[in-house]
């Protein structure tokens, strides 16, 4: 099965699931998205909100394509883009963190580590913009329907994440970036020092006659 994991942008948002396409969970205070809800514009609302963190922060989110077919995505941004984090009652976030907020994969495709990778996509991502950390509000009870946009605090666990926030229900993670670097990445790194510092002659070589 091939993967290939892109940035999220306006373009390519209608091949988001239902579900990430229309969740405004996030993305709206709790009495905005109620009234976003009944009247039928969360889809409009999580495309502007989308726009807008693009337009003055730069990406916040990646999508996961499995052999051609988008199989899940995550999104992530600064907590002042993220209205919802301020009601949470182990808030707020660091001010040294971006926060991850909801992370989505098709049933048919789970089981098969494509949230890991989407995580290790946006550690990725952040690493290279400098940011020190991620952090994202668990969920320790995930199988209420309640909180269908909120990542489940095992799985967050599971990828490195270290609660900094105890809470029976909502407990906030953090998954220090520095810590999130492959080996590989390490090893890709010295190289490209070691390469950059051997100088090459251009001089043309001289030949003696035998």
């Amino acid at each position: 099965m091939s993967r290939r994991v892109v940035g999220v942008t306006l373009d390519n948002l209608e091949h988001l699931s239902k579900h990430s396409r229309t969740c405004v969970f996030w993305e709206l205070a709790p009495h905005l998205r109620e009234q976003a809800e009944e009247y039928g514009d969360t889809e409009f609302e999580k495309e502007a909100w989308v726009s807008s963190v693009l337009l003055e922060w730069g990406s916040c989110g990646r999508m996961i394509y499995c052999d051609g077919i988008p199989a899940g995505s995550v999104f992530y941004a600064p907590p002042a883009a993220v209205p919802r984090s301020a009601a949470f009652p182990t808030s707020p976030v660091s001010p040294d963190a971006v926060l991850m907020t909801s992370l989505d994969v098709l049933p048919e495709f789970r089981g098969g580590g494509l949230a890991r990778v989407l995580v290790q996509a946006v550690a990725k991502d952040l690493t290279r913009r400098g940011v020190k950390a991620i952090e994202a509000f668990g969920d320790m009870r995930p199988d209420d329907e309640e909180s269908s946009c909120v990542t489940p605090a095992e799985f967050l666990t599971s990828v490195g994440f270290k609660t900094v926030r105890p809470h029976p229900r909502w407990p906030r993670l953090r998954l220090e970036l520095r810590s999130a670097i492959t080996w590989k990445e390490d090893v890709e790194a010295a190289l490209e020092r070691l390469l950059n510092s051997v100088t090459v002659s251009t001089a043309e070589p001289s030949f003696r006659p035998v």
